[in-house]
């Protein structure tokens, strides 16, 4: 391979790592018991009522996983772009 597409694998597995540690840190935090004050939803559904892991994705209301989606979309196009030229991302 040449040394553009090395460079992109690298810039890609870090911003991957780094999300999946968030994500690990987001999961250990709920899972011991940490939650938001209030209610998720206008409806009355308390954050203490939403499980951990793959389970919430079935507790969420659809709205809220829908503004969920758009806001990683939001971050991927807006945020978290590619760094042409620059220092390393690391």
């Amino acid at each position: 391979g040449d040394q553009e597409k090395f460079d992109r694998l690298r810039y890609v597995e870090l911003k991957h790592g780094r999300i999946a540690m968030l994500a690990f840190a987001g999961y250990v935090t709920a899972e011991g018991g940490a939650r938001l004050p209030g209610n998720i939803d206008f409806a009355g559904t308390p954050f203490t009522d939403i499980p951990n892991g793959f389970a919430a994705l079935g507790a969420i209301p659809a709205a809220g996983l829908t503004q969920i989606i758009a806001f990683i979309g939001f971050l991927e196009v807006a945020i978290m772009k590619d760094i042409v030229g620059g220092e390393f991302p690391g």
